[in-house]
């Protein structure tokens, strides 16, 4: 048995997740699971349907991209993968998706503002939208770089990757994150379901206002500061 078995077993449930939420179509999308002791991380091959995906057909890279063990090609978006665990040691699982609704925001180059609670209930900010990247960057190491694009946008909005998990990159697609990847899957979900929230109350009052700062405050505390009280202890 592979000493990558657990991990594997990890990328292949969190993937096998995305089509069950309507988050991809096709093969439009990946999700990887990271031992970050270890320096790896199991992804989705590239191209394969989900329908045909198996645990033994997860691939093991390292955290600069290479293949460790597998017979497939990596997803096509590995070193993206590979540059966030790399720079951010304390996540553990990461997906990209091109779900309809965040993508949509991404291709108009805007970040998602925080309209409502349910927003609220996962984060105090904006989900932020990178700018698109440069020709430069496309040209050379492109997934690479897009590793660096995010990165780079969080630093200079002085953004906790570990507080905000998602982001949008402009005319791309979003990418999500957590401390498994089961997490990271819960985040594409709920960043899907916001794009799709916020998108419709724009179209019923393209002048909505931003959530009042004190419901923000609220709904974000309970579920996740010092004194949380939703859920079941």
């Amino acid at each position: 048995m592979s000493s990558y078995q657990d991990l594997k077993e990890q990328a292949y449930l969190a993937n096998m997740q995305l089509p069950k939420l309507n988050l991809v179509l096709f093969t439009f999308g990946n999700v990887s699971a990271a031992d970050q002791q270890r320096g790896v991380f199991a992804i989705k091959p590239s191209g394969v349907p989900y329908e045909e995906l198996s645990v033994e057909k997860m691939v093991v890279v390292d955290f600069d991209g290479i293949t460790v063990e597998g017979d497939l090609r990596p997803s096509s978006d590995t070193k993206t993968h590979a540059v966030l665990y790399k720079n951010w040691p304390e996540i553990g699982g990461i997906v990209h998706t091109h779900s309809t609704y965040a993508t949509a925001w991404a291709q108009a180059q805007r970040a998602i503002p925080i309209f409502g609670t349910t927003h609220a209930d996962h984060l105090t900010a904006d989900i932020p939208c990178a700018p698109p990247m440069e020709d430069e960057m496309i040209k050379g190491d492109y997934e690479y770089q897009t590793g660096f694009q995010i990165i780079n946008h969080f630093k200079n909005l002085g953004l906790n990757q570990r507080e905000v998990e998602m982001i949008l990159v402009g005319n791309h697609a979003p990418f999500t994150w957590g401390k498994t990847a089961e997490k990271a899957v819960y985040n594409s979900a709920v960043l899907e379901a916001v794009a799709q929230m916020a998108l419709l109350t724009e179209q019923i009052n393209p002048a909505a206002p931003r959530l009042q700062a004190s419901l923000i405050e609220k709904h974000y505390q309970r579920k996740h500061g010092a004194g949380a009280y939703y859920g079941q202890s």
